[in-house]
């Protein structure tokens, strides 16, 4: 932002020199040339501006300590809330996108005291992650001339053998390269375009997992997709 604040600022000194040259000694083409480099470097200060206040607010979030109570709270109904509120605001954003959806919920779940709205957050940002990343496959299946590629986004809770509660979200997008598997719940580190994601979002769901005293787990095949694994004690 500086960067590009500095140079926009020695367009303006040029253009006001080239504007006290006499009428018939002005440059017309000169002048829209440094108008248009200043009006696209006032894009891009917007752009990092907004990309900035993204990042700072995240790091606020990231930071916070929750002062959210624990309370009973059905994680199946939580997560079908969830897969339906993500779905429909992709769907708002895009019309034209299309997934199937899976649940496989075990009934027989007990209800579990975790702060609802935090584990909410951490469920909401895998799901949308997982939209993100059949999405993005699916545009570049569908320029192929031939594709049966179906976007697929799934959820499944489970008691596990020694009694935990296991919740798994799965994708069908492109996976996860195993050289960057060990770096994706570190702060600021994201897969995607810049202006897109801050690299926060499974920091933050990691240290939320964690501190109802779980784990926060993926598996990934490139090109197939992944399967993140909530993992609390009940």
């Amino acid at each position: 932002m500086n960067n590009f604040s500095e140079v926009s600022n020695e367009l303006i000194s040029e253009l006001k020199v080239e504007s006290l040259k006499v009428e018939s000694e002005r440059d017309k083409g000169l002048e829209d040339e440094l108008l248009n480099d200043i009006a696209q470097n006032l894009e891009k200060i917007n752009h990092h501006g907004k990309r900035a206040s993204s990042i700072v607010k995240g790091m606020l979030e990231h930071s916070r300590a929750s002062t959210g109570k624990k309370e009973s709270t059905n994680i199946n109904a939580l997560a079908d809330e969830y897969l339906k509120l993500a779905y429909q605001s992709l769907r708002a954003k895009d019309k034209d996108f299309n997934a199937t959806l899976e649940t496989n919920f075990d009934t027989t779940l007990p209800k579990i005291n975790v702060v609802s709205q935090d584990i909410g957050r951490v469920i909401l940002n895998l799901i949308t992650n997982a939209f993100y990343v059949v999405s993005e496959k699916s545009k570049v299946e569908s320029q192929k001339k031939e594709s049966n590629y179906i976007p697929t986004v799934s959820i499944t809770t489970q008691l596990t053998a020694n009694n935990q509660l296991l919740m798994a979200v799965k994708d069908n997008g492109s996976g996860i390269p195993d050289a960057i598997k060990d770096k994706i719940f570190q702060p600021f580190f994201t897969t995607k375009p810049t202006g897109q994601g801050t690299g926060l979002g499974l920091s933050l769901a990691y240290d939320i997992v964690k501190a109802h005293g779980g784990e926060l787990k993926v598996e990934s095949n490139e090109g197939k997709g992944s399967e993140f694994m909530i993992i609390l004690p009940l």
